[in-house]
Order: structure tokens, then sequence, then C-alpha cells
């Protein structure tokens, strides 16, 4: 019997073509674009998007890493997106980078989200409600670490799954929404899928409940459910969907702030029983 060569053949690598990356070819060109990474000078530019524009917005931030370790301050670079995001679209952004999407967007979302903001909302011309629809895939924010994310819209299934620090704002999720989360402060302007918040040992949930069902998809291994009466829990969840409207535009969010004494009562708040008792103790 006949074994090829363990050999490596360089003719055999694979080659990504990174060149021709939207990163590489569109905004790390720019020359107003390095100027605002080397100086921290803010500027925003627009970009057009298709669904095979995979890992947008990462190979921008890693450059941003390399010049500046610790992140630009908040909105150095801005990016305003239209059409529809790839896989993974702003994947293990830094802060100080921005990413507006106007359309919407595949799965893994803001994987590893490492300071930066991402929001995405639908187009104006759309004949759906964005509340009832579902606008980014599944396992958005796997493994997010800091930063904040803005849906104007649905998330498919494992939303803010291993979340450890991020703050996010969705309209609904599907199941296993929160699953192993260990930090970060979620809000879900609307319906939960099953075994919301299953494995969850840290961060916080807020979820509407208007039609009180949120029982029947929570996993309450871990958890306790409250309602939001702490006065600094109410002012935060506000802050919240205030920061949710203002980078999506949300006509839902919109509504609940202008009726929140209604909408308010209708709110859970999530907390892991062992995470509660550490923020007890630390108090």
């Amino acid at each position: 019997m006949l074994f090829r060569s363990s050999v490596f053949d360089p003719a055999c690598a694979y080659d990504f073509k990174l060149e021709k990356t939207k990163d590489e070819s569109v905004l790390l060109k720019k020359k107003e674009v390095k100027t605002a990474i080397a100086n921290g000078t803010e500027i925003s530019c627009s970009v057009k998007l298709t669904n095979t524009d995979r890992t947008f917005g990462t190979l921008l931030g890693a450059e941003i890493t390399r010049q500046h370790p610790e992140g630009l301050p908040e909105d150095t670079i801005t990016i305003h997106c239209e059409g529809a995001g790839g896989q993974s679209f702003g994947a293990f952004l830094p802060k100080g980078l921005t990413l507006s999407l106007c359309g919407d967007s595949n799965d893994y979302f803001g994987k590893g989200l490492s300071g930066g903001k991402l929001a995405v909302f639908a187009q104006e011309k759309a004949k759906f409600k964005p509340e009832e629809n579902i606008i980014i895939g599944n396992v958005a924010l796997y493994g997010a670490t800091s930063g904040e994310a803005y849906i104007a819209g649905v998330a498919g299934e494992r939303f803010c799954v291993r979340n450890s620090g991020a703050t996010a704002v969705v309209e609904g999720v599907g199941e296993h929404g929160c699953e192993y989360m260990t930090g970060g402060h979620v809000v879900v302007l609307g319906p939960t899928g099953k075994n919301f918040a299953a494995g969850m040992s840290g961060g916080i949930a807020y979820v509407l409940d208007t039609e009180n069902i949120l029982y029947r998809n929570i996993n309450k291994a871990m958890i306790s459910i409250e309602q939001v009466e702490n006065k600094y829990d109410r002012q935060e969840l506000r802050n919240l969907i205030e920061a949710h409207v203002k980078a999506t535009g949300s006509e839902l969010g919109k509504k609940i702030l202008d009726n929140f004494s209604y909408y308010l009562p209708h709110f859970k708040k999530l907390i892991p029983d062992e995470y509660k008792r550490m923020l007890t103790l630390s108090a």
C-alpha cells in the first residue's frame, strides 16, 4: 500500500483571500480610516454589504487593537452598513468601533464582542414588523466579554450564550437564550423560546412578559424571578431601552418608553441565585 508524503506542499495551502474582504479592500484602504485609527480622531463612513461578507469589521477591529490595545474612545470609528450582514458580522469588535446595520444579519452576530458597539434595524421600506420577525440569526453574541448590542427585531436561538460582560437589548429571542451566561445585562422586549437562562450563573436579564407566560420557558434550576421594583433596576432598565431607541429608532422601544409606567410591572428580572447572594454580600 502506498502512502502520500507528509511533507507540506505550499500549493495546497488554503488561501483565505483576506485582501478581498470589505475590511481590507474598502475600509483599511481609506486614508481617513487609517488616520482615525492612528490618531483616535472620530470618523464615520458607509458600506453596502451582502451575506457573503463574513466577519465584517473584524480585521478593522484587529488593526485598532494592534495600535491601541485598550481600544479607542466610544464611537471613534462608526461604520454605517446597509444590506445583509454575513456570518459573524461584527465579531470580536474592540472598544471605539461601532457598526450600524440597516438590514439583517446571519448567525454569530457579534461573536466575542470585546468592547465595541453594534446596532441592527430593518429598512424603512420593510413590510414587516421587526418585533415579530427574526432579524439576526442564531448564536448572536456568543462569548461576548464587553460592549453593547441593540437589535430592533427578534434574534434566533442561543442568544447571548456564554456572555460574560456585554450589554444587549433585543425584541425577542428563540430557544436557549442567555444559556451559560456569566455576566452582563440583557433586555428582551418580547417573548423568549424554551430553556431560557439554562446554566446562567451571572449577569441579569430583564424580560417583558405581557402575557405572563415567561415562567413556562425559563430553566429555573439556577435563577430567581423578581419584579423590577428596585429604583436602580428601574432606572437601568429605562436607560437601556433609551439607548436601544437611540441606536436603532425602534418603534417598540419608543412605545414602551412612552408608556413606561404601564409596561414596568410586566417586566421580570432574572438573576442567578448565587450571583444575587454574591452581590448582597459585597454590597
